[in-house]
């Protein structure tokens, strides 16, 4: 933490980003390798540890299995990037090249109706280039045999560029370069946000230290906590935290290949770790918002669910032994669990990036991009995201998607 300041360097900034995890970060960093951008950045995160943080809590998988073109397009540029990683910082030979361990993501359904929805995204996905196979419970049980498929209709996989990434190479190459390119990470906290006399723009913030520092534009990225940091604005936005808690086990027996990152229609999800071990994730049937700091496991969930459900559709997984649990929180959106990227429709400075409901992580550069793009131009200039924006949340008009973890 020593190269972290606790006091900004100036008194006025072009951009304030609240926030300096997976979000804040990919939007620091394209903001300031932006050409047409000319301005100064200041990064406002409250602990530079990222102990609590959801991109610390993560499962570091990405997926191109979505309902909506738009987030299909949001993934499949997050795939290219992590693939393609140093060419686009630069080419620079500091920065490992990156791959996805394309284990794919494999949906099971047991009712028709979730058939014809993984029927139908098929579709959408065919229509945007990804490479989705439906298998039958037969043609599921030749390519991977562990699974017990007695209850199942039918499967969904694809395995090009789904499944497990680095993401905190590029989380900490992100954070080192926007440095390198000007980005000040301030280690503080913004107790204020201070509109200007007619009340329509943000002009200040106010620090947990004392200081007052003026900005142009003003980015909510502070994930989970969005909904407080908007209501320092006198505005709203409907995320909130969500627990949701991991488990590492080691396998008595581990399978004999890769195990895909696995949709249990239980909604309890595994996936391959390496080295014998996995990753297994899920929540309780009750699931309220919770505390900014609660953290505390319910260790009554892995044998009263988690544990019976992997047994029953992995019968090697009878023999398991854990060896770590987290709890975390997804910023979850109750409207749509939807991104919400863009600014609010009066405090025409003051841009969300928040309600990623689990997806931030693989969705992170597409977001940093368009964020960029839209303090740079005042619009999307790539791939056009305003379907996300701030508007249908004011219209109470969902933004649907059906492939939700």
């Amino acid at each position: 933490m020593s190269d972290l300041m606790r006091a900004p360097l100036h008194k006025t900034y072009d951009v304030i980003i609240i926030g300096g995890a997976i979000m804040g970060s990919s939007t620091a960093w394209f903001l300031s390798k932006n050409p047409d951008f000319d301005g100064r950045i200041l990064v406002v995160e409250r602990d530079p540890t990222y102990t609590n943080a959801s991109t610390s809590h993560t499962n570091s998988c990405i997926r191109q299995q979505f309902s909506t073109s738009l987030n299909v397009q949001i993934s499949q540029f997050g795939a290219d990037f992590i693939n393609n990683i140093r060419r686009y910082m630069g080419g620079d030979e500091r920065v490992p090249h990156l791959s996805i361990r394309s284990f794919g993501y494999m949906y099971l359904a047991d009712t028709e109706a979730f058939a014809q929805t993984l029927r139908a995204n098929q579709k959408v996905q065919h229509a945007e280039g990804a490479v989705t196979e439906l298998l039958t419970p037969d043609e599921i049980k030749a390519r991977y045999p562990f699974y017990n498929v007695d209850d199942v209709l039918l499967g969904s996989i694809n395995t090009v560029n789904e499944g497990y990434w680095d993401g905190a190479t590029v989380f900490d190459w992100w954070k080192r370069q926007a440095k390198e390119q000007g980005a000040e990470y301030l280690y503080n906290e913004v107790t204020a946000i201070n509109r200007n006399a007619a009340g329509t723009q943000v002009q200040s913030v106010t620090l947990k230290t004392g200081e007052t520092v003026s900005c142009g534009k003003l980015v909510n990225a502070s994930g989970p906590r969005a909904a407080a940091t908007a209501g320092l604005a006198g505005i709203t936005v409907p995320v909130e935290p969500r627990k949701r808690y991991s488990w590492i086990f080691k396998a008595e027996q581990p399978l004999d290949q890769d195990l895909p990152l696995t949709i249990d229609p239980s909604g309890v999800h595994v996936r391959e770790n390496g080295g014998g071990t996995y990753q297994a994730g899920g929540h309780a049937d009750v699931d309220p918002a919770v505390d900014f700091d609660d953290f505390a496991m319910d260790h009554s969930l892995w044998e009263s669910h988690i544990w019976p459900v992997l047994a029953t559709r992995i019968p090697q997984f009878e023999a398991i032994k854990v060896q770590g649990e987290w709890a975390g929180h997804y910023a979850y959106n109750t409207l749509d669990h939807n991104a919400i990227i863009g600014p609010h429709n009066e405090l025409a400075n003051f841009y969300f990036q928040n309600g990623f409901s689990g997806h931030g992580l693989q969705q992170s550069p597409a977001m940093g991009r368009g964020m960029s793009e839209l303090l740079t131009y005042g619009h999307f200039r790539t791939l056009d995201m305003s379907a996300l924006g701030y508007d249908r949340i004011v219209a109470n008009d969902a933004f649907v998607e059906t492939a939700v973890i």
